[in-house]
């Protein structure tokens, strides 16, 4: 059996297995384009996740994730899931209970409060081109005014509110990432557009202060071209986290 999918709540979820288990995990939370259902899967039927999903495979890796409610934004219920989801996967399957996990986009919104979860193990962390606070992400969308108000009737369809209070909230939360000493992290930021050059010098700053707080976080910069390197940086970067079971 290559994969299986399955619903947990009213979400499609699916698990891929490798031909030979290596033991370890890798939870894998997407970007906006990311989905689920009965059949397919983003990482399936795009061709740049496939190939990272059969190198993953390859190495040994089991890989899994959930729809996670489509555009999701980091809500609470889509956190829920997710820690559902990874309690399914350590009851069904033979598997380390400790996870890698790799986050794309706003899934590192997702991945950053289970960060904070002191219940929840992370092994490792990988995110791609992550948004790594809400309240920055919704003052740059402010340039366009097309795309925020779709950010905006995202944001509300997602935490089931409306946008003044999810920004009341919003102006309760550190702006800025919360990482753990005990918890290595890799940020992989590929670079594309005028976009992700602003992103890029964000970036270089945040990781001046983690390097002078002593947090184990390190940050890589890939080329558009070059994304099929984020296979092999990743399997390295998790390799080096497994020899405590």
């Amino acid at each position: 059996m290559e994969s299986r999918n399955f619903k947990l709540d009213t979400e499609w979820n699916v698990i891929h297995y490798p031909e030979r288990p290596n033991g370890f995990g890798i939870l894998t939370i997407g970007d906006e384009r990311h989905f689920v259902n009965d059949s397919s899967s983003f990482w399936t039927q795009n061709e740049g996740k496939r190939s990272l999903l059969n190198i993953w495979k390859k190495e040994g890796y089991t890989v899994f994730y959930s729809n996670l409610y489509g555009k999701h934004w980091g809500s609470e219920k889509a956190v829920d899931l997710t820690m559902r989801l990874c309690s399914h996967i350590v009851r069904n399957e033979i598997l380390n209970t400790s996870f890698h996990v790799v986050a794309e986009g706003m899934g590192a919104l997702v991945a950053l409060k289970l960060l904070a979860d002191s219940d929840f193990k992370i092994r490792s962390l990988i995110l791609i081109n992550p948004i790594l606070s809400l309240s920055k992400h919704l003052e740059q969308e402010k340039e366009n005014k097309f795309f925020y108000k779709k950010l905006v009737a995202e944001l509300e369809a997602a935490y089931e509110t409306e946008i003044s209070k999810l920004l009341e909230s919003l102006d309760e939360i550190s702006s800025s990432p919360v990482f753990k000493k005990e918890t290595p992290v890799k940020i992989i930021h590929v670079l594309s557009g005028n976009r992700s050059y602003k992103q890029s010098g964000i970036l270089k700053e945040l990781s001046a202060e983690w390097e002078k707080d002593g947090l184990p976080v390190t940050v890589s910069y890939v080329l558009s071209e070059k994304m099929l390197q984020v296979g092999s940086q990743s399997v390295h970067f998790f390799t080096k986290y497994e020899q405590v079971l």
